[in-house]
């Protein structure tokens, strides 16, 4: 099977500081990092890693080449990654010494996406497939939809959150996967609490408290305790969730044993330093999570 990405592509521009800045302040940072990033490009590369196939369907300016080749490296398919007469889009990320996190966000070449052009994108998918997308790209409705024609199952990752984007995809949404803070600003939004939205799964990420899952036809949950780790970086731990949640349930995994593999490489992933470049390969995921 094959999961369709439409997701962003992002140079991401590191620094590292004493602390994150306050309002009106000026810091000196101790150290630059140039990689690979986005939240589309970090899932891509997560669901390689994880060992499920990928196509990433996006856009990137002529300054963003060297980011499309080094997805068809990871094993990313990128035929459906087309460049565009716009800058790509980039991050700029302060990181501080506890491994917290500011970022900036352009989405450039993200926001030019072609709506007329991704059925075409989506000609080679077969029911039963997986098509996620996130709220850094334009045209996530237009794909859902097209999504949905061809019975794919269709997942969504609510961040960069915004209420009005979660509300004009959810009727085509089958798993929506967001934070605590997301959740709770959906909840008072919507007036209803989760279990009441029309969405079969939704998994809420928690951080260090681990995550919750919630079947809305079951009407089960079920809390999931979080790995512990030495954190570095919490830059992309998310999105590495996401990616290895929908790899695992491609492979055949039921919710909870999905769960509990995504988790495990989230938690490795904030023992890294960077993004798309160090998200861990399944084996490296089993070596480190091995009983002793």
């Amino acid at each position: 099977m094959t999961i369709w990405n439409l997701g962003s592509v992002n140079a991401d521009m590191v620094y590292r500081l004493p602390h994150l800045p306050a309002s009106g302040e000026t810091l000196a940072a101790s150290a630059l990092q140039r990689g690979l990033g986005g939240k589309g490009a970090n899932m891509s590369v997560a669901v390689a890693r994880a060992g499920s196939h990928v196509e990433h369907l996006g856009a990137v300016g002529a300054d963003g080449t060297w980011m499309r080749d080094r997805l068809a490296e990871y094993g990313v398919g990128v035929g459906g990654l087309v460049e565009v007469g716009e800058t790509s889009g980039h991050a700029i990320i302060a990181l501080d010494e506890i491994g917290e996190n500011q970022i900036i966000l352009f989405p450039g070449a993200n926001a030019r996406i072609d709506e007329a052009g991704l059925e075409d994108s989506l000609g080679k998918a077969k029911a039963g497939d997986i098509a996620v997308c996130q709220n850094e790209t334009s045209g996530q409705v237009a794909f859902a939809r097209a999504a949905r024609a061809k019975e794919l199952r269709i997942a969504y990752a609510a961040a960069p959150f915004t209420v009005q984007a979660v509300q004009a995809i959810l009727p085509e949404v089958d798993l929506l996967v967001l934070n605590a803070v997301e959740s709770a600003q959906l909840q008072e939004a919507m007036n209803r609490p989760l279990e009441a939205l029309p969405v079969a799964d939704i998994v809420v990420t928690l951080g260090a408290d681990g995550c919750r899952w919630i079947g809305t036809v079951s009407g089960k949950s079920q809390d999931f305790a979080a790995p512990r780790v030495e954190v570095v970086d919490t830059t992309g731990a998310g999105d590495t969730f996401t990616g290895y949640l929908l790899a695992a349930l491609d492979q055949g995994l039921d919710m909870a044993e999905a769960i509990t593999l995504a988790q495990q490489a989230g938690a490795l992933m904030v023992t890294r330093l960077g993004t798309a470049d160090v998200i861990p390969t399944r084996a490296e995921v089993a070596a480190h999570f091995a009983p002793s």
